[in-house]
Formats: C-alpha cells, sequence, structure tokens
C-alpha cells in the first residue's frame, strides 16, 4: 500500500482521537461544567451534527480545489476547533469547539476516501479505504484510552491540548507524504445527479442507522461499565482499549470482506452488531462477560465501516468525493440520532443498559434496509437482463 496513506491514517488517528475521547470523560465534563450525564451527552451530538453539515458544505465549497490543498485545509479547521475546546470555560464554548473541529470530519473522510481509493487497484479500493480508517481504530486503540486518563488525571481540558497537537503532526504528514492530486473538473448539478439513484439513499439510510446502533450504546459506555458492571472509573480506560482492539480488528476484517462482496458482508455484520448489542443488555452486569462483548462489540461495529463507505461510492459513481463525503454525514446523524435516543431512554428511567435495546433494533432496522437494497438490486439487474434480449418468446398455440 502507498506510503500516503500512512498520512491519511495520522490525521484520521487525531481525528478518531477527539470524536471518541470526550466518552470516556463524559463524568469529569459534566462535574466540572455543572450539567448532568445526559447534557454532557450532547457534546457528542452536536459534534455529530457539526459533520452532518460540514460534510457536503464543505466538499462543494472545496470542490475545485486540488485534493491535497482541500485536507490540509481541514486539517488547518480541525486544529482550530480542538484549540477552542482546549481552552473552553463554559458548556457553551466547549460545544462551540466541538462543533468547529467537526466541520472537518466529513469532508476530511469523505475526500480522504477518494484519495485512498485512487492511490491503488480497484481491487483493492475497499481495503485501501479501510486502512486509511485505521487511524480511526488505533486512536480508540490508543487515542482515547490515553486521552481517557489524561483527563481524569490533569483534567479534561488537558485531553483537547493534546489532541491539538496531534492535529498538528497529521498536518505535517500530509505535507511531507500525500501526494498533489489534482481537483477533477466538478459540474455540481451533474454531481447532485447521483442523489437521484434510490440505491443512493438506500446505503445512506443503512449508514445512518447501523451507526446510530452503535452509539447509541457507545456513548454511554462510561457510565454504564462504572454504575451496571461495577467497574472503577479508572478501569473505564482499559475497556476503552478492549473496545479499540476489536474496532481495529473488525475494521480490516470489513474491508476484507468488502472486496469480495459489498452487500452480502454488510448483511453479516449487521447481524452481528444486532446480536451482540442484544447481550450486552444481559453481560453488562457480570466485569468478565461484558468485557468480552466490549470487544466483539467493537468489532461488529467497525467492521461496518469499510462495505458501508464503500457501498456508496460504487452507487454514486458520478460524484465519489460528495458522496462520500455525505455518507460520513449520515455516519454523524447516526452518531447524534443514537447518542440522543439513548439518553432518552436513560432520562426516561429505563436504566444504563436501555441503550443497548435501543443499538440492536436500529441495527435491525438497518439489516432491513440492506436487504431491500439487494432486492432491488437483483430485480434491476433481471429487467436489464430481460430489456437487452428484447425478444419476448411466442406463446405456444393450442389446438
Amino acid at each position: 500500500m502507498p506510503v500516503a496513506l500512512l498520512a491519511l491514517a495520522i490525521s484520521a488517528f487525531a481525528i478518531g482521537t477527539t470524536e471518541f475521547v470526550i466518552m470516556g470523560l463524559l463524568p469529569e465534563v459534566a462535574g466540572d461544567l455543572g450539567v448532568s450525564i445526559p447534557s454532557a451527552g450532547l457534546l457528542i451530538s452536536g459534534y455529530a451534527l457539526g459533520v452532518v453539515v460540514g460534510a457536503p458544505l464543505l466538499t462543494v465549497l472545496g470542490g475545485r480545489l486540488p485534493r491535497k490543498k482541500m485536507l490540509l485545509g481541514l486539517m488547518v479547521l480541525f486544529i482550530a476547533g480542538n484549540l477552542l475546546s482546549a481552552v473552553a470555560g463554559s458548556y457553551g464554548v466547549l460545544m462551540s469547539g466541538r462543533v468547529v473541529a467537526a466541520l472537518a470530519h466529513g469532508a476530511f473522510f469523505g475526500v480522504g476516501s477518494v484519495v485512498a481509493a485512487d492511490l491503488v487497484a480497484p481491487h483493492r479500493r475497499a481495503s485501501a479505504i479501510a486502512l486509511m480508517f485505521t487511524g480511526l481504530t488505533m486512536a480508540n486503540v490508543l487515542g482515547v484510552p490515553l486521552g481517557t486518563a489524561l483527563g481524569q488525571e490533569l483534567g479534561w481540558r488537558s485531553t483537547f491540548w493534546a489532541v491539538t497537537g496531534l492535529g498538528v503532526i497529521g498536518l505535517l504528514g500530509i505535507v511531507f507524504l500525500v501526494p498533489r492530486q489534482e481537483a477533477r473538473e466538478s459540474d455540481l448539478r451533474g454531481e447532485l445527479a447521483v442523489f437521484r439513484n434510490p440505491q443512493v439513499w438506500l446505503a445512506l439510510a443503512m449508514t445512518a442507522l447501523g451507526f446510530a446502533g452503535v452509539f447509541a450504546s457507545f456513548t454511554y459506555i462510561a457510565p454504564m461499565m462504572t454504575s451496571v458492571a461495577g467497574f472503577s472509573s479508572g478501569a473505564v480506560t482499559w475497556l476503552l482499549v478492549l473496545f479499540g482492539v476489536g474496532l481495529f480488528a473488525g475494521n480490516l476484517l470489513g474491508g476484507k470482506a468488502a472486496d469480495r462482496s459489498v452487500l452480502r458482508s454488510l448483511v453479516v455484520i449487521l447481524v452481528a452488531l444486532a446480536a451482540v448489542l442484544t447481550a450486552f443488555v444481559f453481560t453488562a452486569h457480570s466485569q468478565w462477560a461484558a468485557a468480552i462483548t466490549i470487544v466483539l462489540f467493537g468489532a461488529a461495529g467497525f467492521a461496518t465501516v469499510p462495505p458501508l463507505q464503500m457501498r456508496v461510492m460504487q452507487t454514486a459513481e458520478g460524484a465519489p468525493a460528495l458522496a462520500s463525503a455525505a455518507n460520513i454525514a449520515a455516519f454523524n446523524l447516526g452518531n447524534a440520532g443514537g447518542a440522543w435516543m439513548g439518553g432518552l431512554a436513560i432520562e426516561r428511567g429505563l436504566g444504563y443498559t436501555a441503550p443497548n435495546w435501543i443499538g440492536a433494533l436500529l441495527a435491525v432496522a438497518g439489516l432491513a434496509v440492506a436487504v431491500t437494497s439487494i432486492v432491488l438490486e437483483r430485480r434491476s439487474a433481471r429487467t436489464s437482463v430481460d430489456e437487452g434480449a428484447g425478444v419476448v418468446a411466442p406463446q405456444r398455440q393450442h389446438v
């Protein structure tokens, strides 16, 4: 694989750390800023909604820029957002910093996915995208646990100072490792036309529902493990390491599976995700069982990423960057919706395991969309074959 993928992975590591580290610090942020745990959870929803807005908007605005220059500008915006979070003295300022950083997130992964796919042969594109997203998974193996430990020891603001430094390293990696790629001539009207394809919307719906299922549970993993499983707050760091190990393995396996069959791999993975989340409702009451389930949860959750990203790029060949950015927006729309629904269940007094039930149901909904996509695709293929034949067999005459 090209060394440029390393630069994309480094930046993805920084972005993934700032996106996910807040989950391990919800109690610290809530206590310091004087808000409830569900209110602190809205910092995740706010970030996700910032991605939803920024992904298509900045991709369109930067569509005529060379892709390397576009990536550099997005990393500068990301650094600025984390710097604002690091100096935040109130809930509102912290939310603003999260949103600013999030504006760069979606467009970066959208453009980065196209850059990664163009660096390799067509049959290895899903694996190349998975390698870029390896930075995101490694953020959960190393960045999130270390950031959580740092925030618990020195205060949550220190974590955002560290993430700001990671963003600078990612920026330098793009400068020195990513080759210059000219922007393709883009026709906005022509690119928007790909969204007339129902399969594009089905792909986006799969992404939103699948990741809503992941984040309905994962957003509240820290209070779930401390209040239900009985772990200490310090143990949350190591539980996030286990989750990150699952993410790393699932992301690579999902990329390999998607290189063989995108839709088939999605069906299998979404079934596994629904099953794991259902089991988590019960295993959360046992420390050993909860730890094992967290690994499986991470694997199933992030095995969806390469095939989901590849699917939307397949169905929107005329506008890969815009569609890819839209899919990142769909990921984060799911993140926001999942976090909100999980928090709503907790506020209604259903307990910290209730988000697992919600996540399982959302994964089943994503599975239903995947099956619908397969049925429509096969029906369309049969229709094309029949039209291509152009001959209707004569009916047998009976005497």
